[in-house]
């Protein structure tokens, strides 16, 4: 999961423990906030960055 600025839907999955289908829907919703906000969104990832923020619990330190 290191080197890249995404997270998939795999790793959200692992990171969270919900199925896959629960973390295409996660990604879905960030996505769209982040389309909302004007930004560049990539179907079926996440910026890490953003992930970080809005997910309670996770941070750079926890994830490896």
């Amino acid at each position: 999961m290191q080197g890249t600025l995404y997270y998939t839907a795999a790793d959200v999955q692992k990171m969270t423990g919900v199925s896959r289908g629960k973390a295409y829907k996660i990604i879905r919703e960030l996505n769209n906030e982040l389309g909302q906000k004007g930004f560049i969104v990539i179907a079926g990832k996440i910026p890490k960055q953003f992930f970080n923020e809005r997910c309670y619990g996770i941070s750079p330190q926890t994830v490896s």
